[in-house]
């Protein structure tokens, strides 16, 4: 992979987690605090709330660093070999626990009716992301073993 590939991934990807850090720093708590002060009935969900997704963002960026790895993997052309298999494995725990999270917040707001249907629907959309994200890395760990053993049926052949 050329050089300027691989430095615009990790810029990327480096920008998806500034953004991010900044959203959850800035935006989300004013975004909890006005949605206290327009659903006064719900405002003891604030906190536990946010912290939930606090703690949703702590997998998120253990993925991302995960991802920095893999394309350091790739820059060193070690991208054959079991640190890269375990990034992949990393990254789909990360998203799995994402998707656990959600689930149980879900039904937590659910239980206490407090799951309104915009929610319902952003929660959804990032259960099916993060799903498509661990179906990916599954595949993509399992076609790098099957990459591997090759290689070194290879190298014993040669």
């Amino acid at each position: 992979m050329k050089v300027g590939t691989i430095n615009f991934l990790k810029v990327v990807v480096f920008i998806i987690g500034i953004i991010t850090l900044c959203l959850c720093i800035f935006a989300l708590p004013s975004l909890a605090d006005y949605s206290a002060n327009m659903n006064p009935e719900y405002a003891f969900l604030e906190l536990p709330v946010l912290i939930g997704i606090y703690i949703t963002a702590i997998p998120f960026f253990l993925a991302l660093f995960q991802a920095l790895k893999l394309i350091n993997h790739i820059k060193s052309k070690n991208v054959f070999s079991e640190l890269a298999v375990n990034s992949l494995k990393q990254i789909k725990n990360n998203a799995i626990s994402i998707i656990v999270l959600y689930v149980i917040g879900m039904f937590s707001l659910a239980f206490l009716n407090a799951l309104h249907p915009g929610i319902a629907i952003i929660g959804i959309v990032i259960i099916f992301a993060t799903l498509v994200v661990s179906v990916f890395t599954a595949v993509l760990q399992e076609l790098l073993k099957s990459a591997i053993i090759i290689k070194s049926e290879n190298d014993l052949t040669v």
